[in-house]
């Protein structure tokens, strides 16, 4: 099979192509003129998304997964985003020169067609950003608000007043979406509020429990490479209580890599209420 070329497996049987792959699903088609969240992971066989990072200290997502083609699909999520869900701990890590580079999309001359593609569709150069944080202690890089970007701060009602008035001096609104935690319903229904119709977690597992805990994560794109790790801790791509009761995403898309990880397959799944 060609370099480009990929097996569709579901729901029906054919070659396609890996570029292009997810910008074809037109999420914003999807969304039907309501606000679609989606999330995106990629994991070993035993649903490893992070290791330790020996040198620079805290998670990473593990070099034996981590491939080129992956990365491709990734910016084709992130480009039809119009805001980006991260953190104040990644920006703490970005701060510190600790954490992968996600938040800046297509960024490299290999993505130069997605910039055309959004701009073809008259889209701001880049997604915004929305940083969830309950402490409020993260710097903003200026590098993340270049292009005209916007950056929303996202919280609960605990915040510091003194904290929360600094970084609306700093970058702009700061949303109160929950009493003790931000709670994921309160914080879709703000975003759709400020008009934002594609949300796109590029965050960790907890922000995705905080979404499917409230029932409002709509697509779960994940990669899975054909290859144990092992090790501990086992980070899975949902962290927190037992979802009660549980959340059914059912198999939209399913897509076999036979190129994959130096050689090794991988399989992209989505799993999609719409």
């Amino acid at each position: 099979m060609p370099n480009n070329e990929i097996l569709q497996l579901y729901p029906t049987s054919a070659s396609v192509a890996l570029e292009g792959l997810y910008l074809a699903h037109d999420l914003r088609s999807a969304a039907a003129g309501r606000t679609l969240v989606y999330a995106n992971f990629v994991a070993s066989l035993d649903g490893r998304i992070a290791i330790a990072d020996p040198v620079k200290g805290g998670m990473k997502v593990p070099a034996q997964v981590a491939n080129d083609r992956d990365w491709r699909l990734f910016q084709e999520l992130a480009i039809q985003a119009d805001l980006i869900i991260t953190t104040g701990r990644y920006l703490r890590d970005y701060a510190a020169g600790k954490a992968q580079e996600i938040l800046r999309v297509y960024d490299d001359a290999r993505f130069a067609d997605l910039q055309a593609w959004r701009a073809a569709r008259c889209l701001s150069p880049q997604p915004d950003l929305a940083v969830v944080s309950s402490s409020l202690d993260f710097p903003v890089p200026d590098a993340l608000a270049h292009g005209g970007r916007r950056v929303v701060v996202v919280t609960d009602r605990r915040a510091d007043p003194a904290r929360v008035h600094t970084l609306e001096t700093q970058v702009g609104q700061v949303f109160v979406a929950g009493e003790e935690r931000v709670q994921g319903r309160s914080f879709v229904e703000q975003m759709a509020g400020a008009g934002y119709r594609l949300v796109y977690s590029a965050a960790g597992p907890k922000i995705a429990h905080m979404l499917l805990a409230d029932g409002v994560l709509d697509r779960l794109y994940l990669t899975q490479v054909s290859r144990l790790l092992g090790g501990a801790p086992v980070s899975s791509i949902v962290e927190g209580p037992l979802l009660e009761p549980p959340v059914d995403l059912p198999l939209r898309h399913l897509y076999y890599d036979a190129s994959g990880v130096e050689g090794v397959g991988q399989l992209f799944g989505c799993y999609a209420h719409r």
